[in-house]
């Protein structure tokens, strides 16, 4: 299988929900407890934008990654950087390079791709929550999720890690509720 398939999906399904996005949502809480909609929005968009210049084997910039280029648009710009990050990846050749990940390092591609893949089915989620959505990422995706975590180091949860501690739900949980407890969120937040 190959990795961009599943994120194909995940960021075409992050972007049909951040078209729904509007102003007044922006100042909204997110289950990303330090960020509103705004801030996780431009989180998103610097990291698409960040991923996008590793396919195309240029240097890393920590204003692109952190979000500190993006502009006051940030539903337009997260539409553009979806865009641009997916042109990359489908580039010929991508899956030969390494990527620079901002802040975790250099990965083959195709690790990368997965790691961005993670990413956004998550954030997606985020999104979904705080605009009152009720829409669920794919079972076979969260499933994905889950099967690749299973290689994860231990250090990937808690503070300064990539994904708050992990919150228990039941084995017989549907796969979007343990890929979410597996990444550090309540499949029922706000509650």
């Amino acid at each position: 299988m190959d990795i961009r398939d599943n994120d194909t999906r995940a960021l075409r399904w992050s972007q049909r929900l951040v078209a729904r996005v509007t102003g007044d949502q922006l100042d909204s809480p997110t289950p990303c407890a330090e960020w509103t909609l705004r801030e996780l929005l431009v989180h998103m968009t610097g990291n698409n934008n960040g991923f996008a210049d590793a396919a195309e084997e240029q240097p890393a910039d920590a204003d692109v990654w952190t979000g500190r280029t993006v502009g006051d648009d940030v539903v337009g710009e997260y539409q553009k950087s979806a865009q641009r990050v997916h042109a990359a990846f489908a580039a010929d050749g991508v899956l030969d390079h390494r990527f620079d990940v901002h802040g975790f390092g250099s990965y083959p591609a195709s690790v990368a791709i997965g790691m961005h893949f993670v990413d956004y089915l998550t954030h997606g989620w985020d999104v979904a929550r705080a605009i009152g959505a009720p829409d669920e990422p794919d079972a076979d995706l969260c499933a994905a999720v889950l099967e690749m975590g299973r290689r994860w180091p231990q250090g990937s949860w808690g503070p300064g890690a990539p994904f708050s501690e992990q919150v228990t739900v039941p084995p017989d949980a549907s796969p979007q509720a343990r890929m979410l407890g597996f990444l550090g969120r309540s499949p029922h937040w706000p509650h």
